[in-house]
This record gives structure tokens, C-alpha cells and sequence, in this order.
């Protein structure tokens, strides 16, 4: 029965190449909060709120794009928690140092480049995850291997908070035009909608809590876990 479920939620595949991706990234990190961060922050500090890292955590944000969250989660965490985060794009870590220079707690903040496939940490490290718009940049094989990776890094009964385009309920027209452009052009609309709950939880992490939006008629899902 669950390998018939899994059959039936078909997502489209990404087409481009992580080289393409890293390089798209980089060309985009200077224009990225014009271009996206008006549509995201709205859902991106939604996740946040129910992620809800506290004085003292240890917080791991996958894919920093420009450095929105990151701030936010060290504000949230000092004076004793840490927060380290991931990208692919050396473009979009560097707009998240010069985010960072500002903020308060920015010396427990640790950046690294590397891929969600591979996690440069080690097993338990990590009370809480974030992963805001990023997780449906994946291919369709990689999803689960990424969840995999923050099983592995994330502390029992650790929480992990994911935003993502939406792929669950009836499709319209807004999630098809979508689709579309991502298939026609894979290099500016990399990303696509995907079964982000049902995806965390064949992964094995069980749901707390799911919030849902539909901005101009794309659906977007915010679902807070937990770590068996």
C-alpha cells in the first residue's frame, strides 16, 4: 500500500545539473531578495515561528540563501546556542556574512558550503533544522536522502521545520504553469512543488503540526517534526 501511494505522488524532476544550480545561485545571490524574498519571508518567518529555536539550542538551517533565517535563528538562540548553516552557493553565503556582520550573537554563527546530501557533522548534533524553500530544489531520488542525512544529525525527539511549494490536494492552474515553467525553463524555475508532509514522514519523522497557504494560487506547506 505505501509503495502504491509513493507511485502515485509523481513530482516533476529537476532537469539541471548542481554545477548549474551552484552557478545560477551565485549569479542570483545579489538580486535574490528582489526577485523571491518578497513571495518567501512571509512563510519562511511563519517556519520559523514554529520551529521556535530557544535560548541555548543548536540549530542547523539547510540552504542559507541570503541570510534571512539565519540571523533570526542567532537572535533566537544566544547567548549559548549555536547556528550553523549550509549552501551550495558561495554567492549566497557570502550575502548571508554581510546579513550576519549586524546581528546579534554572529559569533556562534558558523557557515560552511556543502551539499544536504552530505552533511559535514556529526550524528546528533543538532536540536532543531530548518529548511525554508530549499528542500524542493532536490531531484525526486534526493528527497528522501536529504531527510535521511537530517535523521542522522538531528538529536531524538529534535524538531525539524520544512517550507516548501506544495504538491498535496487537487492541482490548479497556478501549480500546473508552475510545472510547466520548470520544465521549460529549468535553469530560472529550478525548483517545483512536492509532498513535502508525506515526505517526512515516510522518512520516518512524526508530524506535529501543518500550516497551509495558497499565495496567488500556489500552495505552500509549513510542517514542524520530530525525530522519533
Amino acid at each position: 500500500m505505501k509503495q502504491a501511494a509513493q507511485h502515485n505522488r509523481q513530482i516533476s524532476p529537476v532537469h539541471r545539473t548542481k554545477e548549474q544550480a551552484r552557478a545560477t545561485y551565485d549569479r542570483l545571490s545579489r538580486w535574490y531578495d528582489l526577485v523571491a524574498g518578497g513571495f518567501e519571508g512571509r512563510y519562511r518567518d511563519a517556519g520559523l515561528g514554529m520551529l521556535a529555536a530557544g535560548k541555548g539550542d543548536a540549530v542547523l538551517e539547510i540552504g542559507v540563501g541570503t541570510g534571512h533565517a539565519v540571523v533570526a535563528l542567532a537572535e533566537a538562540v544566544a547567548p549559548a546556542g549555536k547556528v550553523y548553516g549550509v549552501d551550495l552557493s558561495q554567492g549566497m553565503l557570502a550575502a548571508s556574512r554581510a546579513r550576519l556582520k549586524n546581528a546579534r550573537g554572529v559569533e556562534k554563527v558558523f557557515l560552511a558550503q556543502a551539499d544536504a546530501l552530505q552533511l559535514p557533522f556529526a550524528d546528533a548534533s543538532f536540536h532543531k533544522i530548518f529548511l525554508s524553500f530549499t528542500l524542493e530544489l532536490f531531484d525526486t531520488p534526493e528527497i528522501p536522502l536529504v531527510l535521511q542525512e537530517c535523521q542522522r544529525v538531528l538529536q531524538p525527539k529534535g524538531r525539524l521545520c520544512v517550507v516548501a511549494m506544495s504538491r498535496a490536494g487537487r492541482s490548479n492552474w497556478m501549480t500546473s504553469t508552475y510545472e510547466w515553467l520548470h520544465e521549460k525553463y529549468p535553469q530560472y524555475f529550478d525548483c517545483r512543488p512536492i509532498y513535502g508532509q508525506d515526505s517526512l514522514e515516510d522518512a520516518g519523522f512524526h508530524t506535529l503540526r501543518v500550516e497551509a497557504a495558497s499565495p496567488l494560487g500556489l500552495p505552500i506547506e509549513m510542517v514542524l517534526c520530530e525525530k522519533p
